[in-house]
């Protein structure tokens, strides 16, 4: 690679030590870096509007002429106020900048700008106040697109743009393609400096769409080179031996309430195979919620424990771990086995307690399993005899905690648990080197949720309807896709993974892109929504939980909902992954639209998990047919499997990618999966993963593709064998 790329950030014009540090921030050291810092989403300056046509407080562009003379006055507090006037054909607008004196000269009489922002009115007076602007000639087009870069303190809009203009011509004229010229060619992808340029600075949405196509092949090409190369590395060995026989196994068997599914049999099967050799076994479990994962991941404990060896199971949340605990502890102490839970409300006394039964010597006083959280990262957690490890929803950790835990417990076998149904074609790729055994039963007796799907115009009969479920004991989960209300400055942007449209010249058939045609509602905010379900229903007990809580506040309102001390529990997807509240009888889903279908299966999968009859409703706020498609296969469709593929098939694989971003790799500066993660279209994945199997069967050094190996080894470092 050009060394002028690899160059600190420090090397252009105007970043000097206080730049770098927030630079550092942001993960951008070098000048690719930085030239990778994609934009997060796009104002819409290209809809321009005449001032009559504008909405008062909408967001748009507006083509205007100064016809007064800029004014600045002071006002409290040392402020300046500077004010001029402009038009167009059907109105006039004062513009006001604060503390900005120094535009004075910015706008003459009679110049013409295009200018972007709020447009309030009051009558028949427009008024906006500090606008962007430019220049305007009608001999040369503006760009319809303008790029808001992610931020950190000490950076702005304007200071990255700046700084990424300096890199792009250098870009154009010196840069690279690694990617090998026969794929560009077979798959019909631009060049990497014009993708490059055109994701910074889009001269129109074809481009940018083109711009976004060339750079998620490029993403999905090097994440299956680096799983692929991944899967070279042999297995570790060394591990403990873990073998019982087939009576020792019955003894757990017969302590179960229940016989194992034909599927679980297979799972529990596999991985005595793995276990029972000193190569490190290194499977992923995958399958539905409810399906009887955990108890797989018991017997992978037992196994283990009556081999003379240690287990740990780690989960993402204290309640979560929690539940673990109370389900399988009374288990294993019917087996004799001791087991503790260990977790950030675990008390000093009973953690040194636990410190030191996990590293006795003596098999009689040792601890045999730990459930815990992170807290069994902590300094003082270490093992006698480590023998399993399994991670559960192991997505929600990053690749340094799974390490972390893995050294704690050298050469231990790996069981990691997911409750993502993968689609084959895509696990294939995501679980590299690992073995996955896939949980595709439910056990008997699991009761089917009937689903619904509803427009707005039901709300006073969903009202009624979580009135009586609460009415007869149960209690009710309400999701929406947001936190809160969106920010002003979050108005009409177009994000980075909006979909473009994949013909040539779609968007010369029409005005404005179809989200801006689109007269939806906003979508429900959790916190709002909670509010507004409180005012309407003050005899009920509803409580809201999202992901920007703290972790304490979150367990406490989820803790509050498993006792049935709240009965209507308003939340963000931050549910996907809980606690299992039994008497749960009722999931509504807020603008079900807005989510995918593996992620609504995932929600409704909250609920039958008791005696009580269940339901899922969805509620519908727009989208159009191709919304009201996919509803209509999670009204019809209960198999976890068959709604990821019809998943990845209509939405391609942002949902399954986004979780594992990352997935057994260190990412080093240059690598994010920002545009792929978002791709609408599976098939740009296969083709990409299929070039790249073809690479490496061929080549699995990548001898004869020296850019290739120079791009993998300067933006990955492998995590061993850790995988997600």
């Amino acid at each position: 690679m050009n060394t002028y790329f690899s160059a600190p950030i420090t090397s252009l014009s105007g970043v000097g030590e206080a730049r770098k540090k927030a630079y550092a921030r942001l993960g951008i050291y070098t000048i690719k870096d930085l030239l990778y810092h994609f934009p997060r989403a796009f104002e819409n300056r290209g809809d321009i509007r005449p001032l009559s046509d504008v909405q008062p407080g909408e967001k748009c562009a507006v083509v205007l002429t100064v016809s007064t003379e800029c004014r600045v006055s002071r006002i409290k507090r040392g402020m300046t106020l500077l004010k001029f006037r402009a038009f167009d054909d059907s109105g006039v607008c004062e513009i006001t900048f604060f503390n900005q004196e120094f535009l004075r000269s910015a706008f003459p009489l009679g110049a013409t700008f295009r200018f972007y922002g709020k447009v309030e009115k009051t009558g028949n007076r427009f008024t906006m106040t500090a606008p962007a602007y430019e220049p305007y000639t009608e001999t040369k087009a503006l760009p319809p697109l303008f790029s808001v870069y992610p931020l950190t303190e000490g950076l702005s809009q304007k200071i990255i743009s700046a700084n990424i203009a300096q890199i792009l011509p250098v870009a154009a004229a010196k840069l690279e393609d690694p990617l090998p010229e026969d794929i560009r060619t077979a798959e019909s992808l631009v060049t990497l400096p014009w993708a490059l340029k055109q994701i910074h600075c889009p001269d129109d949405y074809q481009s940018l769409h083109e711009a976004k196509r060339r750079l998620a092949f490029d993403e999905f090409f090097r994440f299956a080179l680096a799983l692929g190369t991944m899967g070279k590395t042999p297995r570790t060995t060394g591990a403990p031996v873990c073998a019982v026989s087939e009576e020792t196994m019955a003894e757990f068997l017969a302590a179960l309430p229940y016989e194992l599914t034909g599927a679980q049999a297979r799972a529990v099967a596999d991985i005595r195979k793995d276990m029972a050799t000193d190569t490190a076994m290194s499977r992923m479990m995958v399958g539905d919620v409810g399906c009887g994962k955990t108890v797989c991941a018991a017997a992978a404990m037992f196994v283990a424990v009556r081999s003379g060896r240690q287990a740990a199971l780690m989960a993402p949340t204290g309640i979560l771990a929690t539940q673990h605990a109370a389900d399988l502890l009374p288990l294993f102490d019917s087996l004799g086995i001791k087991g503790a839970l260990l977790t950030g409300h675990t008390t000093l006394a009973q953690k040194k307690k636990i410190y030191a039964a996990l590293t006795a010597e003596d098999p009689r006083e040792r601890l045999d399993v730990v459930i815990g959280t992170q807290a069994l990262l902590s300094e003082g957690v270490s093992f006698a005899a480590p023998g399993l490890v399994i991670t559960d929803e192991q997505h929600r950790f990053g690749v340094n905690q799974r390490a972390t835990l893995s050294e704690k417990n050298a050469h231990a076998h790996l069981l990691c648990m997911s409750a993502t149904p993968i689609p084959r074609s895509l696990a294939l790729v995501l679980y590299g080197d690992l073995d996955v055994s896939r949980i595709d039963e439910m056990p008997p007796g699991r009761q089917r949720v009937d689903t619904f799907v509803v427009d707005e115009s039901y709300r006073a009969r969903l009202d009624a309807f979580i009135r009586k479920n609460v009415g007869e004991g149960g209690q009710v989960y309400v999701v929406c896709p947001a936190v809160e209300e969106k920010p002003d400055e979050e108005e009409g942007l177009i994000p980075l993974w909006a979909d473009f449209g994949r013909e040539a010249g779609y968007y010369e058939q029409v005005a404005a892109p179809p989200w801006e045609q689109s007269s939806e509602p906003d979508m429900k905010a959790a916190v709002q929504f909670a509010q507004e379900l409180a005012a309407r229903m003050p005899d009920l007990r509803v409580a809201y939980v999202h992901g920007k809580m703290k972790t304490s506040e979150k367990d406490q309102v989820m803790g509050d909902f498993a006792k049935g001390e709240v009965q209507v529990l308003v939340s963000t997807t931050v549910i996907e992954v809980g606690v299992n509240v039994p008497n749960a009888c009722l999931m509504i889903v807020e603008n079900a639209e807005r989510f995918g279908l593996s992620q609504l299966h995932q929600l409704r999968g909250r609920v039958g998990r008791g005696q009580r009859k269940s339901y899922c409703i969805l509620v519908r706020a727009g989208g159009g047919d191709t919304a009201k498609a996919r509803l209509e296969v999670m009204r019809t469709t209960y198999d976890g499997y068959r709604i990821a593929e019809q998943d990845l098939s209509q939405r391609g694989p942002g949902d399954f990618l986004a979780p594992v971003s990352g997935a057994g790799i260190r990412q080093s500066g240059g690598f994010r999966l920002q545009v792929a993660e978002g791709w609408p279209d599976a098939s740009l994945m296969d083709h990409a993963f299929n070039h790249a199997r073809a690479i490496l069967a061929e080549d699995p050094e990548l001898e004869n593709y020296p850019e290739l190996k120079e791009e993998l080894e300067s933006t990955f470092s492998m995590a061993g064998d850790i995988l997600n």
